[in-house]
């Protein structure tokens, strides 16, 4: 999963592979596509990232997950700091000038800085791992903070817009105009800089809440900029600018709640972006042996996907023959599926003759559902899988 920073501040979902024919038990198909060559990062967690990302047994697994955690703990212990030492300089300000949109502002910014206690708690309750009562472990913990900070979020919107309407109810005289407009100046570069961040270190571990918080904190600092509009409006003689641009800093914070609840509902429902479902249905046919994927889901669990599907393999393997294909493609899957935790994968057998058409002794079920072949093709027909596990 490459660490470099997308444009949108979404998770990385692509890989650039270069392109090479492989055989597969002399049926001609050619599958373009090199393991080779993948971006993991720069610095220290580059470093491991690359050293260690072609081993996957359990131990190395767990190591990884921690470490993610571990670094997104680190990420928002810097941000809280950065975000509060901005937010206590805007009330020495508010306190000496009476701004209501810097007010508005602050409030704001201490309610961001308060988001990352709850995503520190998830972070810290996932490194405990797995467990006799949750066996899938505390991933899920993530989402519950994310309910939780989108919750902050509204009830800041809900004081900052309380606050601007009762100035424009009873005016207040403000002064210090310029102290104002460099708080302003602050607070935009503060959470930039914190919004940078996180999106960086949230890209590197694949944490979609972390993202979503450092998205969280961009629209905060361009928000600081209104403040900057208002102090301007009062030195031009209209000093209800100030009270107005609180009030649109409430509406620009209520618009990042509907996203944030949006993207929180969608993960709690088991949503999955559907170019991640496509790598999943993808990653397994980089391996020899695997003829098909088809009934394939997948779902996030904290900043971790977790993947169910089917693959096809010639029926004349044996079973420690096809547990090996099942080994390769969940290692071609943890190195083509951004965030990949783990898979259950079936293997169905292939006959390639009429025979594969006959229903087998062994207990069959009936899927409605796309398939992937090697050559790259989707088939909606409904698929009939044979219940030969891994």
């Amino acid at each position: 999963m490459s660490s470099a920073e997308q444009p949108n501040g979404k998770l990385p979902t692509e890989h650039d592979h270069g392109h090479h024919a492989h055989d597969h038990h002399g049926h001609g198909h050619h599958h373009g596509h090199e393991h080779g060559d993948h971006d993991h990062g720069s610095g220290i967690w580059g470093w491991f990232r690359q050293t260690f990302a072609h081993s996957h047994d359990v131990h190395e697994k767990v190591d990884s997950a921690m470490m993610s955690n571990d670094r997104g703990i680190w990420a928002l212990k810097i941000s809280l700091a950065g975000l509060g030492i901005t937010a206590i300089f805007q009330v020495v300000i508010v306190i000496f000038s009476g701004s209501t949109a810097l007010l508005a502002d602050t409030i704001h910014n201490f309610g961001d800085a308060a988001t990352a206690i709850p995503l520190w708690i998830a972070f810290a309750l996932q490194r405990r791992g797995e467990t006799r009562r949750f066996t899938y472990g505390y991933g899920r913990t993530e989402d519950l903070a994310g309910v939780i900070i989108v919750a902050l979020i509204f009830f800041s919107a809900c004081v900052a817009g309380y606050e601007s309407i009762r100035k424009l109810i009873d005016p207040q005289p403000v002064s210090h105009l310029g102290w104002v407009a460099a708080a302003a100046i602050i607070g935009f570069i503060g959470n930039e800089a914190v919004a940078i961040f996180r999106i960086r270190i949230g890209q590197q571990i694949g944490s979609a809440a972390l993202i979503a918080d450092g998205q969280h904190s961009r629209v905060d600092g361009f928000t600081s900029l209104a403040v900057l509009i208002g102090a301007i409006g009062v030195a031009i003689g209209l000093p209800i600018l100030d009270p107005l641009i609180g009030l649109a800093i409430t509406v620009a914070i209520l618009f990042i709640v509907k996203d944030a609840a949006r993207a929180i509902v969608i993960r709690m429902l088991d949503g999955i972006e559907p170019e991640i479902l496509a790598q999943v249905e993808h990653a397994p046919l980089h391996v020899d042996g695997v003829e098909e994927v088809h009934a394939a889901r997948a779902r996030w669990h904290g900043h971790r996907v977790y993947a169910d599907l089917h693959v096809t393999v010639d029926r004349r393997l044996s079973v420690a023959e096809s547990h090996a294909i099942v080994d390769r493609v969940q290692q071609a899957m943890a190195e083509h599926v951004p965030a990949f935790g783990e898979a259950h994968i079936h293997v169905c057998p292939c006959t390639h003759s009429e025979e594969s058409e006959r229903t087998s002794p062994l207990t069959t079920t009936a899927r409605s559902g796309a398939s992937i072949t090697r050559r790259g093709a989707r088939q909606d027909a409904p698929v009939a899988t044979f219940g030969v596990a891994d």
